[in-house]
This record gives C-alpha cells, structure tokens and sequence, in this order.
C-alpha cells in the first residue's frame, strides 16, 4: 500500500515540476536594432522569438556610463515592443506596434520589452 501512495506522489511531483519548468511564452518574429561596436562600427543584432513580459537590457548598450545607446529598433514581432532609454526598463519609453516598420536613427534605446496586444 504504501507503494502506490509513494509512486502516486512521485507522479504528482513529476507532474509540477514539468509544469513549472516548461518555457516562459515568447513573442513571435524578430527585434533588431543597431548599436556601435568597440571599433566604431555599426553593427546590427536580431532578437529571436523574444521572452514578453520581461525586461531584456541589451547588453551591448546597457551601461550609459561607458556605451552609446543602441539605436533604430525594428519591431517585427506579434507583440508590443516597449524601448526604454535607460537599462532596466527606466528612463523615456515608447512603444512600437507589432510587426512594425524600421525606425530611424534617432531611437535611443538601452532596454526593451514585449507586451502582448490584448494584455
């Protein structure tokens, strides 16, 4: 008896943990921006599939103490995206529409996160 009750909770426990652990939902498509390199190039970098919800500080423009801001976001994902000027989500916010048109150069940008449409 004590058997059953054992395995039983075994497959209860199983079953929590699976539901905890599965993956965070994430917006569909892509972000882009651009930003300066050490160099003095100016590089591109893609976000894909990107975790909403949550505040992604992009780590090549994150401290405003020795990097210059990355700079025209694209939001080509199925969610809100939401540029913030300062890591962490701080600072002036502006929110782009999903599945949005390039921005230009002059959208500074340290942080970004995506919120859903109906949210």
């Amino acid at each position: 008896m004590r058997l059953r009750h054992s395995a039983a909770a075994l497959c209860g426990a199983l079953a929590l943990t699976a539901t905890l652990a599965s993956p965070a939902s994430a917006a569909t498509g892509d972000f882009g921006y651009r930003f300066v390199g050490i160099g003095g190039d100016q590089q591109w970098i893609t976000l894909h599939d990107p975790v909403n919800a949550s505040c992604v500080t992009l780590a090549e423009a994150a401290d405003p103490g020795s990097s210059e801001p990355a700079f025209a976001p694209h939001n080509d994902t199925d969610e809100f995206a939401v540029v913030f000027t300062g890591p962490d989500c701080t600072g002036e916010s502006w929110t782009l529409r999903p599945h949005g048109s390039p921005t230009t150069d002059l959208l500074k940008l340290r942080s970004v996160v995506f919120v859903a449409p109906y949210a």
